[in-house]
């Protein structure tokens, strides 16, 4: 394999590799310190992180607000002092080597005043911000405005030519690198746009490429394009070396990270992942950020789909083929379904599924009695952790609302992930994953159950596998 060349990331020369930065307390200042500690990129999520008392013992999320606004505040308290308290560990666990990075998601509940708030809070402590789940017009301002570098996460040339146009390109010197993270591989959030195909995907190199030429006309300084999503071992990218239409490279990893020591995952998650089998990653849309994306399939995801198997289109009058009457609710209120989607109805009523819940889209789904009361308790206990909801209808707007109806096809997303961040059943909670989870069971790195450190994991990275 061609040798790896050091690059400078945010000011120092560090490995072209870098860890991926994972929300709620999956990447946190000590994964993220140990990589910076052996002279990578490590990176902490500014996501809801965790924070601790004078003891070191875990703080958990309570809410006392009674209206979602309430809660509001409270989460973005909770953020910047969590962000804060991770760039701490991780600054002093680095021992003044490598790059620590934060990272954002854009469309997350007061995504603005939490990383001004950070920032300020860690001042000097934090030499990055990587940002994706949106389009963040001003997260360089942001960046800039405390001498930190930024980088924004992108899928496509077009998404990148858009954000350097509309604001980036006032903060070139800033501009530390740009993130290619494959729509179609990556765990989590992933950016496709409603013109790419979810089930064709497309080659990597051809979009890097492009992704570097529209770079270089609209005159972007020549910094990393870091590659990410679909990243295993470097020996399988050997052609983005050294290669002069591409230029210089740095590789993420948000998947391998996950197993190892450092990892905060719980032992129950990291034992799932030596189990995953090739197609155990679903790209799905349930995310109530309406974007795509990627998470194993287990319990949880299969009674997401459940939900879609169970769903018919209504009308509040009887029109066309929609003839056939039905009694929904607590008030008996008539709608309108086809005779066909009326005997589906009574069926799945049969089966214990007698709970209709109406979606935004004219639809009903059909539940079990207990899993309509979760439903509805998770949207009236809203927290506000995203900048607008597609389950629970808030928006951090002035309005407080979306405007739509909360769709119960979705799920509440901070509940979920801060379960499985603190313990919670693999089974029955949102696992994300990139789509090359599968190769823990086959990888002989990780033979006998082998969890390596990061400094062991980073020095096989260097190999080539």
């Amino acid at each position: 394999m061609k040798a790896l060349k050091s690059l400078v990331v945010s000011g120092r020369e560090v490995l072209p590799l870098v860890e991926g930065g994972k929300g709620i307390a999956v990447s946190n200042g000590e994964s993220s310190g140990a990589w910076a500690a052996a002279g990578a990129v490590g990176t902490f999520s500014g996501v809801n992180a965790d924070f601790y008392d004078e003891k070191g013992t875990l703080i958990p999320l309570v809410y006392h607000g009674k209206t979602r606004r309430e809660r509001h505040g409270e989460l973005i308290a909770y953020a910047i002092r969590g962000g804060s308290a991770q760039a701490r560990i991780a600054h002093d666990l680095s021992a003044g080597q490598g790059r620590v990075h934060m990272n954002v998601l854009w469309e997350m509940g007061g995504s603005e005043e939490i990383l001004h708030g950070v920032l300020e809070g860690a001042k000097g402590l934090v030499h990055g911000v990587t940002c994706g789940a949106g389009m963040p017009y001003r997260v360089a301002e942001i960046a800039a405005g405390y001498g930190v570098f930024y980088y924004p996460i992108v899928s496509s040339a077009r998404a990148f030519t858009a954000l350097w146009k509309r604001a980036h390109h006032k903060f070139p010197q800033w501009l530390g690198g740009v993130v290619y993270e494959d729509p179609w591989l990556a765990g989590g959030h992933n950016g496709l746009s409603n013109s790419e195909n979810p089930t064709e995907p497309q080659a990597p190199l051809p979009r890097v490429t492009a992704l570097r030429t529209a770079m270089r006309q609209a005159g972007v300084p020549e910094v990393p394009v870091i590659i990410a999503g679909g990243v295993w071992c470097l020996r399988e990218w050997e052609e983005f070396l050294d290669n002069p239409d591409i230029g210089p490279v740095a590789f993420q990893f948000g998947t391998r990270p996950l197993l190892t020591r450092e990892s905060p995952i719980s032992e129950g998650w990291k034992q799932r992942l030596r189990t995953l089998k090739a197609g155990d990653v679903l790209l799905h849309r349930f995310s109530p950020t309406g974007f795509y994306s990627s998470a194993v399939k287990n319990r949880f995801i299969a009674e997401l789909c459940e939900r879609l198997d169970h769903q018919i289109p209504f009308t509040a009058e009887p029109v066309g083929e929609h003839t056939a009457e039905m009694e929904i609710g607590l008030r008996g209120r008539k709608v309108f379904v086809t005779p066909a989607d009326k005997v589906k109805a009574e069926t799945w009523i049969a089966a214990g599924f007698s709970e209709p819940l109406r979606t935004p889209d004219s639809t009903l789904i059909f539940v079990a009695p207990d899993r309509a009361e979760a439903i509805r308790r998770d949207q009236v206990e809203c927290m506000g952790c995203l900048s607008a909801c597609n389950f629970s209808n808030w928006s951090q707007g002035e309005a407080g609302t979306t405007g739509k109806k909360a769709d119960p096809r979705s799920f509440c997303i901070q509940k979920t992930l801060q379960n499985i961040a603190h313990d919670g059943d693999v089974e029955t909670e949102l696992m994300f994953a990139g789509h090359i989870a599968h190769r823990f069971a086959t990888d002989p790195f990780y033979r006998d159950g082998f969890v390596p450190t990061v400094r062991q994991l980073i020095d096989r990275l260097m190999t080539g596998d």
